[in-house]
């Protein structure tokens, strides 16, 4: 399946934390098999702390800026799956991308809602990265095969 190359586009609301390192760690993951891209239904700026705690894994994000999804939308962008990674009420307000398109919700909780010292956010902001890898290392596990994709 090597020869084959899904896109898949991660939506969290500001494209500044969420989806930023679901489509690092999916473009690591899945080298060949993916294409990953991320937007935000309202997009903001990058998130230092997940600029942080993603150097600290050997990604850098530094140079990368945020998108919004409908932007992507009204470019007519082909995708394999749209994966939401903000809660569901906010993944409501995403748009349905045309033609077969495989749609999952993943609820993680987001870095910049978090209160307390600079350095518990940077513990809660790994903790948020750690699950986000571990979800997508799951997914290229699964979306390796073709019935996968058969899948509705």
């Amino acid at each position: 399946m090597a020869d084959i190359q899904h896109r898949v586009l991660f939506v969290c609301i500001h494209n500044s934390a969420r989806s930023q390192m679901a489509e690092a760690f999916l473009n690591k993951y899945g080298k060949d098999q993916f294409r990953a891209e991320s937007a935000g239904i309202e997009p903001g700026k990058l998130n230092p702390n997940v600029i942080q705690v993603m150097r600290e894994v050997g990604i850098d994000l530094s140079q990368k800026g945020t998108q919004g999804v409908m932007d992507l939308f009204r470019k007519g962008r082909p995708y394999h799956a749209v994966i939401t990674v903000c809660d569901a009420a906010s993944a409501e307000r995403c748009p349905i991308f045309p033609g077969r398109v495989k749609r999952l919700a993943w609820s993680f909780p987001d870095p910049s809602s978090f209160t307390g010292s600079p350095e518990e956010s940077l513990n809660f902001t790994r903790e948020v990265r750690d699950k986000i890898e571990k979800a997508i290392i799951e997914f290229v596990k699964e979306a390796s095969s073709v019935a996968y994709w058969m899948q509705n």
